[in-house]
């Protein structure tokens, strides 16, 4: 018997809180990259169309501080990502194709805690462990704890597309005096590139937009865009931060659509 096909969109009230939702989401969100083209030095009044609050980003009083936190965070994204993704692969190689060990659960819980545990308690942990053992915050503390919390989102794609990857392929390769580094190497990799791309760039994403674990072991003197924008903002909102929180918004999204067509693309071809 056929499983009956559930369409949530018949239930009464679903459209209308579906629209709430996405209204309370993606208002404010939509209301910054608006008035990020006023003309007008309101956040609240609206006076023409203007790109004059982008061109103070690159060219203003505050350029240059900018320009230093983009640096940061696009240098420790790279990095923080690349790292993650490189342990996230080896991880799911692991779990997929080691079978069954002791302490494989564990191993599978231990990975994807971060993403159970509340980040500001990452934060607090993390900034806890680097001052007991003296190590001192700032650039690499960041890129440390960044490589840490990003592991379980590239490991995610890595170990779904993985997983639909049949190990006789790897079989067949040995059986045609292939070692197990060359099978890894010319067979398993191409297979998994879909889901390492993906993950990477979902780690990258989450690397350049997080903000609490940055601000808590970042020191002083360091500063990512994130937490640059923050402290913009403790000193009066002004439409140049509308301009580049618009233009991390763009980054943002063209990351995530660029992570979810990868994935969509290495379904089709699996």
């Amino acid at each position: 018997m056929s499983a009956r096909t559930i369409n949530l969109r018949h239930y009464s009230g679903f459209p209308l809180i579906t629209g709430l939702c996405l209204l309370m989401l993606y208002t404010p969100l939509i209301i910054v990259a608006v008035y990020s083209f006023n003309s007008s030095p309101s956040i609240t009044r609206w006076e023409g169309l203007s790109l004059a609050w982008y061109y103070d980003v690159f060219f203003g009083v505050e350029a240059e501080k900018f320009r230093s936190a983009a640096f940061n965070s696009l240098t420790i994204a790279i990095m923080a990502a690349t790292t993650s993704t490189a342990i996230a692969v080896a991880a799911a190689t692991a779990m997929s194709r080691a079978g069954q060990f002791r302490g494989r659960t564990f191993s599978f819980a231990l990975i994807n805690l971060p993403l159970m545990v509340p980040e500001i308690v990452t934060a607090v942990a993390t900034l806890i462990f680097f001052s007991a053992i003296g190590f001192t915050t700032g650039y690499l503390s960041i890129l440390l704890a960044h490589v840490v919390f990003c592991i379980p989102f590239a490991y995610l794609p890595i170990s779904a597309r993985l997983q639909s990857v049949p190990d006789g392929y790897e079989q067949a390769a040995m059986d045609l005096y292939a070692s197990r580094w060359q099978a890894f190497r010319l067979i398993l990799v191409p297979l998994m590139m879909p889901g390492i791309m993906s993950g990477f760039l979902l780690a990258f994403i989450i690397s350049l937009d997080d903000f609490i674990i940055t601000n808590f072991v970042k020191g002083a003197g360091v500063e990512t865009l994130p937490t640059a924008i923050f402290g913009a903002v403790k000193l009066g909102i002004k439409p140049n931060i509308m301009a580049i929180s618009t233009l991390l918004l763009l980054v943002s999204i063209l990351f995530v659509t660029l992570s979810y067509f990868i994935g969509r693309a290495g379904e089709k071809t699996k």
